[in-house]
């Protein structure tokens, strides 16, 4: 009953944590001030998606995004370059210090772009997961959409090709073949990648015109916060590994404890991030739960379907979860090669049992090492003389001292009315054996 508590206000707590999504609130600016800060992933769109709509619903006339980021995911960047091109208002890129790969990208996007005199903007080579150069296909797609990113906003395509195609000649700025481009904010208004070099956003208004305008700065949310560091593709297999790995440990544990807080503690921040930043919907959520129900319907049913069900319902509403369900699955992978390894590790190197199957499987064992015999042994008898009440061929009933006996020879007959002498007790078993004539005085 404890055990069941816990869990039912762990998850009434998961409930209500995924229901704390960010609010809205509309305020009349002219100008909204968007960060666009650290690495760009799914995260970051959905809370740039919310602002562009809260910006428009006030009826503001420009976005300045204050860019200032290393780069990130080639997925999410295009999701909010898509996001840039449709929204009906003018956007400005801020590049307040260094737009480099994505946020190259996301700038070139923008109707004009302003930087900071330390600022840079390029190096926007495509990379995988351990940092080497991608494959030929993801690059020749990745060229052609900083290309068409330059081409957008009227600007010349060749300097956005060379940002992400070392095979571009720019020795002039310090790009030579087999170097990446990237340039600094003097250069940049040189070949009119930048509409001007000023020191902060207050001057860049005051440039546009729009010094008497209200200016609104919109930050994240510590919910926002939460679902980019949650959904970053780096924390995501790692969320999943320990929720896998608590419900393992917690398996071979007696009671509810600390492996399973920090499972479900990860497994609600997985789920409350995705929902956050709008890729996970309400319906992986149920399904979810719906997995874990036959689970436990598996504790209390014959067979293995429910459980197989279950496993396959709660990977489905994880995959279901994710924006991108290569990733995903990878991670789901990662979570499971985790939890085969830590089960191999707590029964093989621990000698651990599954604690909650104790009280629903009889472990008990009725045997005679335990103390448990099906009939008293009476070894007493052994040696002791009877008479034989039957023929016993070889089974049949003795009398000793006005007791009825069931008895079995040794394998020859005795006729009834003969002097037999106990030689053995097996349970329910009395073996006996006929006296020879002298043998019963002796």
């Amino acid at each position: 009953m404890k055990r069941t508590r816990v869990l039912s206000g762990y998850l009434l707590l998961f409930i209500s944590f995924l229901l704390l999504l960010p609010g809205q609130s509309v305020s009349a600016s002219e100008v909204y001030r968007i960060p666009i800060h650290d690495e760009v992933e799914k995260g970051l769109h959905a809370f740039l998606q919310r602002a562009f709509e809260e910006a428009e619903e006030a009826g503001a006339k420009v976005i300045i995004l204050d860019i200032n980021t290393p780069g990130g995911f080639v997925d999410s960047a295009q999701d909010i370059a898509k996001l840039m091109d449709e929204t009906p208002l003018k956007t400005i890129a801020f590049i307040n210090l260094k737009a480099l790969s994505a946020g190259a990208f996301l700038a070139l996007h923008a109707d004009e772009i302003y930087m900071v005199p330390n600022g840079s903007i390029g190096a926007a080579a495509v990379i995988d997961s351990a940092g080497n150069a991608a494959e030929e296909k993801a690059n020749s797609a990745w060229r052609t959409a900083m290309i068409q990113a330059a081409e957008s906003s009227g600007r010349d395509p060749l300097y956005a090709l060379a940002m992400a195609d070392k095979s571009i000649d720019l020795p002039k700025y310090r790009a030579p073949a087999g170097e990446l481009l990237t340039l600094s904010a003097k250069e940049a208004l040189e070949v009119k990648y930048s509409e001007g070099t000023f020191a902060s956003i207050d001057e860049v208004i005051e440039h546009l015109g729009l010094t008497d305008a209200n200016v609104t700065s919109l930050d994240e949310t510590f919910a926002e916060k939460v679902a980019r560091f949650v959904t970053n593709p780096v924390i995501v297999p790692i969320l999943l590994s320990i929720a896998s790995l608590g419900l393992i440990v917690e398996l071979y544990s007696p009671g509810f404890g600390v492996a399973g807080t920090m499972g479900l503690i990860a497994i609600t921040l997985f789920f409350f991030g995705h929902t956050v930043a709008g890729l996970a919907g309400y319906e992986s959520i149920i399904l979810f739960l719906i997995g874990i129900g036959f689970i436990v319907a598996e504790f209390f049913l014959p067979g293995a379907i429910a459980g197989i069900i279950g496993l396959g319902l709660i990977i489905g509403s994880i995959l279901l979860a994710g924006g991108n369900v290569v990733h995903m699955g990878i991670s789901v992978l990662i979570a499971l090669l985790v939890a085969i390894v830590g089960m191999v590790i707590i029964v093989k190197f621990f000698g651990k049992k599954i604690k909650i199957f104790n009280k629903m499987i009889l472990t008990d064992a009725t045997d005679t090492a335990s103390g448990y015999v099906s009939n008293v042994n009476r070894v007493e008898l052994i040696g002791k003389l009877a008479k034989s009440m039957t023929p016993l061929r070889p089974s049949g009933t003795i009398m000793m001292d006005g007791e009825r006996i069931d008895a079995v020879t040794e394998g020859g007959y005795v006729d009834a009315g003969k002097t037999v002498k106990i030689i053995k007790v097996e349970g329910s078993r009395t073996v006996v054996r006929a006296v020879q004539e002298g043998e019963e005085l002796a």
